[in-house]
């Protein structure tokens, strides 16, 4: 073979070797799906907690990293607090009411099944479970899954006195996916509230 025929073959070859790298590059560059915008990163700390002050009917533990707000709303009773993450950019709202008589305490189960129920169009489930806390109280919790504003609610009652709902939003429009990490932490939080809750006598409340 002559040397002129052995350079047009290794031109040919080092043309083919070229092409080939370059449909490999664009080939692993179509592969490539580039990371949705709104996925945060939480840096999650130990959970901690401090006593609810004592000027309320109720008390509990909540956590050391949240602030306790005035609810603020035009509804809001004189009792009603938010329970505010400024990291997580998330309120636990606390709503209470006297209870005056059994028509009282219907009325307020049935809004808090209403309230809860008001997602279902969002939800892609509710899931309800039914516990009793280290004090013998039984609370109602709701766990709602899907693009919804409100992830996790509950109440609990004592059935003649008092009775307590609550309900986590989050003021973002991170997709709820990207926010379960902050959702789990919270949820571990309100539960904690729960299982330390306790009726003020001082401010009303009954032994």
């Amino acid at each position: 073979m002559s040397v002129s025929k052995k350079k047009i073959m290794r031109k040919r070859l080092n043309s083919g070797l070229l092409v080939l790298l370059v449909l490999t590059v664009v080939a692993c560059e179509s592969d490539y799906v580039p990371k949705p915008k709104g996925y945060n990163r939480f840096d999650l700390p130990e959970h901690e907690y401090v006593s609810l002050a004592d000027t309320l009917p109720y008390r509990f533990e909540y956590s050391k990293y949240a602030r306790v707000l005035k609810d603020s709303s035009w509804i809001s009773d004189p009792y009603w607090i938010e329970i505010y993450y400024p990291d997580f950019k998330a309120d636990v709202h606390i709503t209470y009411k006297t209870i005056s008589n059994q028509d009282s305490l219907k009325e307020y189960l049935n809004d808090a099944y209403f309230l809860t129920a008001k997602h279902q169009i969002k939800a892609r489930s509710i899931d309800e479970s039914i516990t009793r806390t280290p004090s013998g109280k039984t609370v109602v919790y709701a766990e709602l899954s899907g693009e919804v504003p409100s992830q996790f609610q509950f109440f609990t009652t004592d059935s003649t006195r008092h009775f307590l709902r609550g309900a986590l939003y989050f003021n973002t429009a991170v997709q709820n996916d990207s926010l379960k990490p902050a959702i789990d932490f919270a949820k571990i939080d309100i539960v904690h509230m729960m299982n330390t809750l306790q009726w003020n006598t001082k401010n009303g409340g009954k032994p």
